[in-house]
């Protein structure tokens, strides 16, 4: 009677008879042998080669992983229909992880995982992968596990995102892999079959979240690639957009109010400013407080160097979009207006004479004052390198009209500096420099020069007439000092002690 039970269950396959149904005959096939992979001759039977491989995969990986049709053939030898089951087979071996400080360690394990990120990236460029939810949630689960990591700390340098240096940037051992993992994902991304009704539950805002992490990386290249997948992502998932500027903004403030250490800032200022060109007039109020309170104190960081010229480029696009916000940006950077660090004085000077490049006369007039008396102290400044970048303003021929235009105003704030640099400036191409652009006024107003000239000499005059009498003064006060010495029994008034009062 068991006999008769057992015999109605069917039998179980032995592992000889397993033969895989999908794919013909393949030129070169891999075997294991005790030491790696080898190559067969090319009549090796299908049957002999799959179960071949699958012998290899269910050694080298967990058998979790390998689920349906077997990952590690080709896409050419399995027919059209299969192609996709063998797509989301291959994303889910790649989710392997292995550990790259060792070069030595799983390198068999470690190729045959490329060339199936290499075989994904040539599957999705040929236009083949139909992106289905499965898939969608396939590729996103595999790239998530493989990019998505914690820098550790003692990888990284102290002073990046802080003070400038000379070091060498910090390659990423893993990069042979993260780099086609990368290219996946952009190319995911871009793919015109990808809906991004269906993606946006998988590319959600943790998923985000966690690729702007990873622009702390100390690799170059990684930020590069990442630069073009954000802005990529910005650009398909318009439901992401407000999210993306809310979670950049957040990384400035913490940049510039807490840390001063980032190393993707640069990166991140590039993304948005083909995102700020993009921006529709008139400005939102929320684009301009982006400005105002993530733009502008960028300029506060000492880093600042590091990402000026990507910095500068956002601020000129916000002010050729709105030109009203030229006198902001303008009172902003006088604001953080370094004081003490001459480099960065330098940049500030630059990016000012950008600035005012498009900036139309109106709004140069409403903030010329400040400007110009800041411009002042920096002529007179005693490294040469900000006095004459100041001075090379005068180069600037829309600077210098609107310069002429409001002469009254402007040459009385700086003939001071431009007279003292005659007298006293140590550097002589900054002394030539000052009489160029002393001159240069002459020819424009020669009255207005010689009102300010007397002005000037009469202020000088009061000022040697205010420092004569002090001097007099401490002359007297030291005569009396020493004529009337102070005697030993002299009373001196003491403050009562508490004890003292109570009595």
């Amino acid at each position: 009677m068991l006999k008769q039970l057992l015999s109605r269950f069917p039998r179980k396959s032995s592992k000889s008879d397993a033969v895989d149904s999908a794919g013909g005959n393949s030129g070169n096939n891999l075997i294991t042998s005790g030491n790696g992979i080898q190559r067969t001759s090319s009549g090796t039977p299908l049957s002999s080669r799959s179960n071949s491989i699958k012998r290899m995969s269910s050694a080298v990986f967990p058998a979790s992983v390998v689920a349906g049709i077997e990952p590690l053939l080709s896409f050419k030898d399995v027919p059209s229909p299969e192609r996709q089951s063998l797509f989301i087979s291959k994303l889910n071996l790649c989710c392997v992880v292995f550990d790259f400080n060792d070069p030595n360690k799983d390198t068999v394990e470690k190729d045959l995982k490329r060339q199936a990120l290499i075989e994904l990236v040539e599957f999705v460029a040929s236009g083949s992968a139909k992106f289905t939810e499965l898939a969608i949630a396939a590729i996103c689960k595999m790239c998530a596990i493989n990019l998505f990591r914690l820098f550790p700390p003692n990888c990284r340098s102290n002073s990046t995102g802080g003070e400038i240096d000379d070091e060498e940037p910090m390659f990423d051992p893993a990069w042979s892999h993260l780099q086609i993992v990368y290219d996946l994902l952009l190319r995911f991304v871009t793919s015109t079959s990808l809906d991004s009704k269906i993606a946006k539950k998988y590319v959600d805002h943790s998923f985000i979240m966690r690729l702007l992490d990873l622009f702390d990386s100390e690799d170059p290249r990684e930020r590069d690639c990442l630069k073009t997948i954000l802005h990529r992502i910005y650009g398909k998932f318009m439901v992401h957009r407000p999210f993306i500027r809310k979670a950049v903004s957040n990384i400035f403030y913490r940049f510039v109010f807490e840390t001063e250490r980032h190393n993707g800032i640069a990166e991140l200022l590039e993304v948005f400013g083909s995102v700020i060109c993009g921006f529709a007039l008139p400005l939102k109020e929320e684009h301009k407080m982006f400005l105002w309170r993530a733009l502008i104190p960028l300029h506060k960081a000492k880093s600042m160097g590091v990402y000026l010229q990507q910095l500068s480029y956002c601020v000129i696009q916000f002010i050729e979009k709105e030109p009203k916000l030229a006198s902001t940006v303008i009172k902003g950077l006088l604001k953080y207006w370094p004081v003490t660090n001459s480099q960065k004085e330098v940049m500030f000077l630059s990016e000012l004479e950008e600035v005012l490049e498009a900036t139309n006369m109106v709004e140069f007039q409403n903030i010329m004052i400040p400007l110009f008396r800041r411009i002042g102290s920096c002529l007179n400044s005693s490294h040469f390198q900000v006095a004459e970048r100041a001075l090379f303003l005068w180069n600037n021929d829309n600077i210098v009209s609107f310069i002429a235009h409001n002469r009254q105003v402007i040459l009385p704030l700086i003939y001071p500096a431009l007279e003292k640099n005659i007298q006293n400036h140590w550097n002589q191409a900054v002394l030539n420099l000052t009489v160029n652009v002393k001159k240069m006024f002459s020819e424009m107003d020669e009255e207005l020069v010689r009102v300010c000239q007397c002005k000037y000499e009469e202020e000088e005059a009061k000022q040697m007439a205010a420092a004569e009498k002090r001097r007099v003064m401490w002359k007297h006060l030291e005569t009396v000092a020493s004529v009337q010495p102070v005697a030993g029994n002299t009373a001196v008034l003491i403050t009562p002690t508490a004890t003292a009062i109570m009595c």
